[in-house]
Parts: C-alpha cells; structure tokens; sequence
C-alpha cells in the first residue's frame, strides 16, 4: 500500500476524496487539541492542564486548516520527504504567523499563544511564531503524509464505502457546526461562547495579555 501510494498509483473517486477530507479535518484538530493540552501542561510548569481551543469539542481549527494546506502542497512530491517537511514547516509557519498578526495584531482579537510566554520559544517572531511550533508542524506533516494519509486511503477502498462516508461526513459536520457555531452564531445572535460555559464550570483556559 505504501509502495503504490509513493508511487503515485493510487487513484481516488469523489467519495473517497470527501472520505479522506472529512477525516483529516477531524483527527488532524483533535491531534492539535491533545499537542496544546499537554504542552501547556508542562509549559505552566506541570501543575495544572488547561481547555484549549474555542469549541465544545476537543478540536482546533488552524491545526485542520494546516493539515489540508499541507496535503494540497505536497501530495505531488509524497516521493521526496524531506521537500514535503521544508515545505510543511515554511508553510504553516506563514499560517500560523498570519493568522496570529491577523487576528490579534490587527483585529485585536482574543491573543490565542504567544510564544514571548511560552518555553522553548527560540526563534520568536513577534510572539506569532517560532522555531519549535515550526518544527513540530514538520514532524508532524511527516506523520500525516506518511501514516495517516495512506490509512485513511486504505479505509476508502472498502467495500462498505457508503457507511464510511456517511459516518465521516457526520464527524466531520459535528465539528464543523461546533465550529460555526462559536465563531459566528455566538456574535450575531449574543449566545454563549464554549469557553465562557466552561469557564463558568471551572475549567481553565490559558490567558495571554
């Protein structure tokens, strides 16, 4: 299976595609939900673990918008891993700076990280981006492209392909709507937020002034 797909044999229908998207969206945020829980954890010293992300579900979004711009820039090259980890990093550290400039430096939105307060921050840009963040998003393009993404093709090629798209197009939706619903609905229509609930239930969030 790792061979062809190396090899660049494998073609996909519509379905699997849809299959594979929707899955990808799913466990590549909640890879990035369990990365954040655990590093804050040691990072606050390893006293306390903190909720992150703004959903009810375990999920952050940058991490799935980061793991389908990883696919769409180097499936092509799946040959050569060492291009598809420099192009990884390069790319969701542009990600990752522009929404943290965007967001914060220009909106003036809720400051999500900041890397002036984080350990293990060398290369520090602005607090948006660094060395590490960086690193790890390489590492872990090599996990996607190479673990993940072939998985996810094998589970496309069953015969049951109608339950599997079924079932991952309703993950996906389930996180999506989560999504849409605190980012969106939450400021047109005053509802509360998952992070005010939980906070409100005395689960902590990390704070970044």
């Amino acid at each position: 299976m790792l061979k062809k797909y190396l090899n660049s044999d494998i073609k996909l229908n519509l379905k699997q595609k849809i299959i594979i998207l929707s899955l990808v969206i799913v466990i590549s945020g909640i890879f990035g939900w369990i990365y954040e829980f655990i590093f804050y954890y040691f990072n606050s010293g390893m006293k306390e673990f903190y909720m992150r992300g703004g959903n009810f579900l375990p999920w952050i979004n940058i991490y799935a918008y980061g793991a389908l711009l990883i696919i769409f820039l180097t499936y092509k090259i799946i040959k050569h891993p060492l291009q598809v980890f420099l192009i990884s990093m390069i790319s969701t550290g542009i990600l990752e700076y522009l929404a943290g400039y965007i967001l914060y430096g220009k909106l003036g939105w809720v400051k999500c990280w900041d890397y002036n307060q984080e350990i293990l921050s060398f290369g520090n840009i602005g607090g948006y981006v660094c060395l590490r963040s960086v690193l790890i998003f390489g590492i872990s393009a090599l996990l996607l492209m190479y673990v993940i993404l072939p998985s996810l093709i094998k589970l496309s090629q069953t015969k049951k392909i109608n339950l599997v798209l079924i079932i991952s197009v309703i993950l996906c939706s389930i996180f999506l709507i989560d999504e849409v619903y605190n980012l969106i609905f939450t400021e047109l229509f005053n509802l509360p937020c998952a992070s005010s609930i939980y906070k409100k239930w005395g689960i902590k969030y990390i704070y970044f002034n």
